[in-house]
């Protein structure tokens, strides 16, 4: 198994990469944040970090026919230049810290994340590049453990997008920011053979996982099921922020 998973972790992780997937097909955020507070009670979570991003880019592959004509460009552009200077510095931080420390700090970070979208709130005034490239500087410090699409999201639950828009936006976004994020965990040496194997073990689980959670989309209200994800999310990290105390 790559990571020396047992097989009670494994299958573990099996499970989480297909729930995670289908919320990604379904909402378009919360896949890299389900998978690594889940890989967080069986293993190491920055061994899965790389794994999500490779898996994240062959997923948009998968999904980009259906979302093109929705996404909001510019809104994925001034993201992806906050995201520039943020992603270095993520790595960088989270590859020197321990294993029960990163833990810790990523079930911390999804909590307040999951705070945040479970307010409701909304922006009073028009965002305008500046706040936009703000966000994904605060969402590229995230990414060096895969969960720079939650400030992101809370950005665009706070204004007026439909529902086809935010899904599309924040899957565009994901991607650029995962390619950029790449080279830079393979210069700090986190993406190993077992990152491969681990990817290519997972995919079909995950890809069947957005399929589902794409035809669900399509015939369901999202506001109900965007808060399910929330709520899977914080328990999630609750439980990861439990054993690093432990």
């Amino acid at each position: 198994m790559p990571f020396d998973l047992s097989l009670t972790a494994a299958l573990w992780l099996g499970l989480t990469f297909f729930v995670a997937a289908f919320v990604r097909g379904y909402s378009g955020f919360g896949f890299a944040a389900l998978v690594v507070s889940g890989a967080s009670l069986v293993t190491n979570p920055m061994l899965l970090v790389p794994v999500v991003i490779l898996a994240d880019i062959a997923l948009t592959a998968q999904q980009a026919r259906g979302i093109w004509h929705h996404i909001k460009w510019r809104r994925v552009a001034t993201l992806f230049l906050g995201c520039l200077f943020g992603v270095p510095i993520s790595v960088w931080a989270l590859s020197a810290i321990g294993v029960d420390l990163a833990r810790a700090i990523i079930s911390v970070y999804i909590l307040a994340m999951c705070a945040l979208l479970l307010t409701g709130c909304q922006l009073r005034r028009a965002t305008g590049d500046l706040s936009h490239i703000g966000t994904g500087f605060i969402s590229g410090l995230a990414n060096g453990a895969a969960v720079g699409g939650l400030p992101v999201a809370v950005f665009f639950a706070a204004q007026t997008l439909s529902a086809a828009a935010f899904r599309a936006t924040l899957i565009a976004y994901f991607t650029l920011l995962d390619l950029w994020t790449l080279p830079i965990m393979a210069w700090q040496g986190l993406i190993t053979r077992d990152t491969f194997l681990a990817t290519a073990m997972g995919l079909p689980i995950m890809m069947l996982g957005v399929w589902l959670g794409s035809l669900r989309f399509i015939a369901a209200e999202p506001l109900s099921f965007r808060r399910f994800a929330i709520i899977l999310l914080a328990v999630l990290a609750i439980l990861g922020l439990g054993k690093s105390l432990l």
